[in-house]
Protein backbone atom coordinates (compact mmCIF):
# COMPACT_ATOMS: atom_id res chain seq x y z
CA UNK A 1 0.00 0.00 0.00
CA UNK A 2 0.74 3.89 -0.82
CA UNK A 3 0.88 6.29 2.05
CA UNK A 4 -2.30 7.30 1.07
CA UNK A 5 -4.09 4.46 1.44
CA UNK A 6 -2.94 4.02 4.64
CA UNK A 7 -4.13 7.23 5.71
CA UNK A 8 -7.32 6.91 4.53
CA UNK A 9 -7.64 3.15 6.10
CA UNK A 10 -6.25 4.06 9.64
CA UNK A 11 -7.38 7.38 9.99
CA UNK A 12 -4.07 8.77 10.49
CA UNK A 13 -2.29 12.21 8.36
CA UNK A 14 0.64 10.81 5.94
CA UNK A 15 2.53 13.61 8.57
CA UNK A 16 1.21 11.44 11.65
CA UNK A 17 3.10 8.37 9.72
CA UNK A 18 6.21 9.66 8.95
CA UNK A 19 6.38 11.47 12.22
CA UNK A 20 6.10 7.86 14.16
CA UNK A 21 8.72 5.86 11.04
CA UNK A 22 10.94 8.85 12.35
CA UNK A 23 10.45 7.96 15.73
CA UNK A 24 11.28 4.30 14.85
CA UNK A 25 8.26 2.97 15.75
CA UNK A 26 7.62 2.03 12.48
CA UNK A 27 10.02 0.90 9.85
CA UNK A 28 7.96 -0.25 6.55
CA UNK A 29 9.54 -1.48 3.24
CA UNK A 30 11.00 0.09 0.11
CA UNK A 31 10.24 -0.84 -3.32
CA UNK A 32 13.41 -1.75 -4.27
CA UNK A 33 12.54 -0.68 -8.10
CA UNK A 34 11.19 3.18 -6.88
CA UNK A 35 12.72 3.48 -3.64
CA UNK A 36 9.19 4.21 -2.28
CA UNK A 37 7.72 2.99 1.15
CA UNK A 38 5.55 0.43 0.93
CA UNK A 39 3.34 -0.27 3.34
CA UNK A 40 1.94 -3.78 4.52
CA UNK A 41 -0.64 -5.31 6.67
CA UNK A 42 1.23 -5.51 9.56
CA UNK A 43 2.28 -1.81 9.57
CA UNK A 44 -1.40 -1.10 9.51
CA UNK A 45 -2.10 -3.27 12.18
CA UNK A 46 1.21 -1.37 14.07
CA UNK A 47 -0.08 2.16 13.25
CA UNK A 48 -3.67 1.03 15.00
CA UNK A 49 -2.11 0.18 17.95
CA UNK A 50 0.33 3.23 18.18
CA UNK A 51 -3.49 5.23 17.62
CA UNK A 52 -4.97 3.48 20.26
CA UNK A 53 -1.98 4.21 23.01
CA UNK A 54 -1.63 7.59 21.33
CA UNK A 55 -5.64 8.03 22.65
CA UNK A 56 -5.22 6.65 25.46
CA UNK A 57 -2.24 9.17 25.96
CA UNK A 58 0.93 7.39 26.37
CA UNK A 59 4.25 8.62 25.79
CA UNK A 60 5.74 7.59 22.43
CA UNK A 61 8.59 6.10 24.58
CA UNK A 62 5.87 3.68 26.56
CA UNK A 63 4.90 2.83 23.11
CA UNK A 64 8.00 1.98 22.23
CA UNK A 65 8.90 0.32 24.88
CA UNK A 66 5.85 -2.02 24.04
CA UNK A 67 6.01 -2.52 20.47
CA UNK A 68 9.84 -3.99 21.08
CA UNK A 69 9.08 -6.10 23.41
CA UNK A 70 10.83 -4.91 26.65
CA UNK A 71 7.18 -4.14 28.30
CA UNK A 72 4.15 -6.11 28.04
CA UNK A 73 0.82 -3.94 27.66
CA UNK A 74 0.32 -3.98 31.39
CA UNK A 75 3.63 -2.94 32.11
CA UNK A 76 2.49 0.30 29.96
CA UNK A 77 -0.42 0.69 31.63
CA UNK A 78 0.29 0.11 35.01
CA UNK A 79 3.17 3.24 34.36
CA UNK A 80 0.26 5.42 32.78
CA UNK A 81 -1.53 4.71 35.43
CA UNK A 82 0.60 6.09 38.05
CA UNK A 83 0.82 9.01 35.39
CA UNK A 84 -2.95 9.70 35.56
CA UNK A 85 -3.52 9.37 38.89
CA UNK A 86 -0.98 11.99 39.11
CA UNK A 87 -2.59 14.44 36.76
CA UNK A 88 -5.72 13.40 38.38
CA UNK A 89 -4.58 14.87 41.49
CA UNK A 90 -3.57 17.39 40.08
CA UNK A 91 -6.55 18.24 38.33
CA UNK A 92 -8.72 17.85 42.02
CA UNK A 93 -6.59 20.31 43.16
CA UNK A 94 -6.90 23.31 40.61
CA UNK A 95 -10.63 22.35 40.30
CA UNK A 96 -11.25 22.64 43.66
CA UNK A 97 -9.25 26.39 43.71
CA UNK A 98 -11.10 27.34 40.95
CA UNK A 99 -14.16 26.07 42.76
CA UNK A 100 -13.82 28.91 46.03
CA UNK A 101 -12.64 31.15 43.20
CA UNK A 102 -16.33 31.05 41.42
CA UNK A 103 -17.50 32.89 44.07
CA UNK A 104 -15.45 35.45 43.84
CA UNK A 105 -17.16 38.98 42.57
CA UNK A 106 -14.19 41.01 42.57
CA UNK A 107 -12.66 42.21 39.47
CA UNK A 108 -9.52 40.88 38.28
CA UNK A 109 -7.51 44.26 39.09
CA UNK A 110 -8.75 44.03 42.48
CA UNK A 111 -8.07 40.30 43.11
CA UNK A 112 -4.94 39.10 45.61
CA UNK A 113 -3.01 37.39 43.46
CA UNK A 114 -0.18 37.57 45.65
CA UNK A 115 -1.77 35.57 48.57
CA UNK A 116 -3.61 33.01 45.87
CA UNK A 117 0.65 32.51 44.41
CA UNK A 118 1.41 31.55 48.11
CA UNK A 119 -1.05 29.26 48.60
CA UNK A 120 -1.13 27.72 45.44
CA UNK A 121 3.04 27.63 45.96
CA UNK A 122 2.44 25.61 49.45
CA UNK A 123 0.14 23.32 47.38
CA UNK A 124 3.14 22.70 45.19
CA UNK A 125 5.86 22.24 47.79
CA UNK A 126 3.24 19.17 48.63
CA UNK A 127 3.21 17.43 45.19
CA UNK A 128 1.02 19.53 43.52
CA UNK A 129 1.71 20.72 39.50
CA UNK A 130 -0.26 23.22 38.01
CA UNK A 131 -0.53 23.83 34.33
CA UNK A 132 1.63 27.05 33.50
CA UNK A 133 0.15 28.52 30.58
CA UNK A 134 2.59 31.68 30.89
CA UNK A 135 5.70 29.05 30.15
CA UNK A 136 3.74 27.32 27.31
CA UNK A 137 3.29 30.50 25.74
CA UNK A 138 6.87 30.80 24.81
CA UNK A 139 7.42 29.24 21.06
CA UNK A 140 10.94 27.12 21.74
CA UNK A 141 9.90 25.32 18.64
CA UNK A 142 11.12 28.72 16.84
CA UNK A 143 13.71 29.08 18.34
CA UNK A 144 15.87 26.33 16.17
CA UNK A 145 14.43 27.41 12.62
CA UNK A 146 15.52 31.06 13.46
CA UNK A 147 19.11 30.61 14.71
CA UNK A 148 20.00 28.28 11.77
CA UNK A 149 18.37 30.99 9.29
CA UNK A 150 20.65 34.23 11.32
CA UNK A 151 23.53 31.86 11.00
CA UNK A 152 23.03 30.92 7.54
CA UNK A 153 21.75 34.36 6.01
CA UNK A 154 25.33 35.89 8.06
CA UNK A 155 27.03 33.35 6.11
CA UNK A 156 25.95 34.27 3.11
CA UNK A 157 26.43 37.91 4.03
CA UNK A 158 30.10 37.34 4.89
CA UNK A 159 30.63 35.88 1.50
CA UNK A 160 28.70 38.87 -0.54
CA UNK A 161 31.24 41.15 1.99
CA UNK A 162 34.66 38.42 0.81
CA UNK A 163 34.01 38.77 -2.99
CA UNK A 164 33.12 42.71 -2.57
CA UNK A 165 36.33 43.62 -0.40
CA UNK A 166 38.47 40.95 -2.95
CA UNK A 167 37.29 42.73 -6.02
CA UNK A 168 37.81 46.53 -4.03
CA UNK A 169 41.46 45.62 -2.96
CA UNK A 170 42.47 44.10 -6.18
CA UNK A 171 40.27 44.76 -8.98
CA UNK A 172 42.83 44.02 -11.50
CA UNK A 173 43.34 41.02 -10.37
CA UNK A 174 39.27 40.21 -9.55
CA UNK A 175 37.12 37.98 -11.92
CA UNK A 176 35.14 40.30 -14.73
CA UNK A 177 32.17 42.16 -13.20
CA UNK A 178 29.74 39.98 -15.22
CA UNK A 179 31.12 36.76 -12.99
CA UNK A 180 31.49 39.06 -9.87
CA UNK A 181 27.62 39.59 -9.96
CA UNK A 182 26.87 36.08 -10.53
CA UNK A 183 29.25 35.13 -7.13
CA UNK A 184 27.04 37.69 -5.63
CA UNK A 185 23.55 37.24 -6.88
CA UNK A 186 24.16 32.87 -5.78
CA UNK A 187 24.66 33.66 -1.97
CA UNK A 188 22.31 36.97 -2.12
CA UNK A 189 19.22 34.38 -3.33
CA UNK A 190 20.19 31.61 -0.87
CA UNK A 191 20.13 33.97 1.70
CA UNK A 192 17.11 35.15 0.85
CA UNK A 193 15.15 31.28 0.16
CA UNK A 194 16.44 30.36 3.28
CA UNK A 195 14.40 33.42 4.82
CA UNK A 196 11.36 32.14 2.67
CA UNK A 197 11.66 28.57 4.16
CA UNK A 198 12.08 30.24 7.68
CA UNK A 199 8.63 32.36 7.11
CA UNK A 200 6.76 28.91 5.97
CA UNK A 201 8.23 27.31 8.97
CA UNK A 202 6.85 29.43 11.50
CA UNK A 203 3.52 29.30 8.96
CA UNK A 204 3.44 25.70 9.59
CA UNK A 205 4.23 25.71 13.55
CA UNK A 206 1.36 28.45 13.76
CA UNK A 207 -1.14 26.17 12.18
CA UNK A 208 0.28 23.19 14.84
CA UNK A 209 0.83 20.99 11.50
CA UNK A 210 4.20 19.76 13.46
CA UNK A 211 1.74 18.65 16.46
CA UNK A 212 -0.89 16.79 14.66
CA UNK A 213 0.70 13.57 15.79
CA UNK A 214 0.44 14.26 19.52
CA UNK A 215 -3.52 14.43 18.89
CA UNK A 216 -3.28 10.85 18.70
Amino acid sequence: MKINEVESLVGITKKNIRFYEAEGLLAPRRNSENGYRDYGDEDVAALQRIKLMRKLGLPLEDIRQMLSGAHTVGDGMRRHLVTLERERQNLDAAAKLCGELADCQERLADLDADALLTQMAEMEQSGTTFQNKQSQDIRVRYVAPVVVTVLMVLLMLGLIWLFLWAFETDPAGAPPLPLLSVFIAVPAVMALGVIVSLVQRIREIGRREIDDAKQF
